[in-house]
C-alpha cells in the first residue's frame, strides 16, 4: 500500500496538458529507497516521458540498479497498466513486481 500512495503523490506532479491523463509510479529500491515519477508530456507525443520510466530514469541517475517493485496509478476504471515501453525498460532491470492500481483503490 506504501508504493501506491506513493505513486498516488507523485501522480499529482503530472505535466500533461494535452491527453490530460495524469500517472504516478514508485519505485522500491533493494536498499528500501522509494523513488517517484510522473509523465511528462510533449507536444512531439513520441517525447513523452511516462512515470513508470521516470521513476526508474530517476534511480538509475541516483546509482540504483537494483529495484524490488514498482506501482503505478492513474485515474482509471480499472487498475492502469504500463504501456510497451515501460514494460521494455522494466525487463531490462528485471523488476519481479509490478503493482497496478487506480484512485479508487482497486489493484
Amino acid at each position: 500500500q506504501k508504493l501506491i500512495d506513493r505513486a498516488i503523490v507523485a501522480r499529482e506532479k503530472t505535466y500533461s496538458p494535452y491527453s490530460h491523463f495524469g500517472v504516478g509510479a514508485a519505485l522500491l529500491c533493494e536498499d528500501g529507497a522509494i523513488y517517484e515519477g510522473c509523465n511528462i508530456e510533449n507536444a512531439s507525443y513520441g517525447l513523452t516521458n511516462c512515470a513508470e520510466r521516470t521513476a526508474i530514469f530517476k534511480a538509475v541517475s541516483e546509482g540504483h540498479t537494483k529495484f524490488k517493485a514498482l506501482a503505478v496509478v492513474a485515474d482509471t476504471e480499472g487498475p492502469c497498466a504500463p504501456c510497451g515501453a515501460c514494460r521494455q525498460v522494466m525487463g531490462e532491470f528485471n523488476i519481479p513486481i509490478i503493482i497496478m492500481g487506480n484512485l479508487k483503490g482497486d489493484i
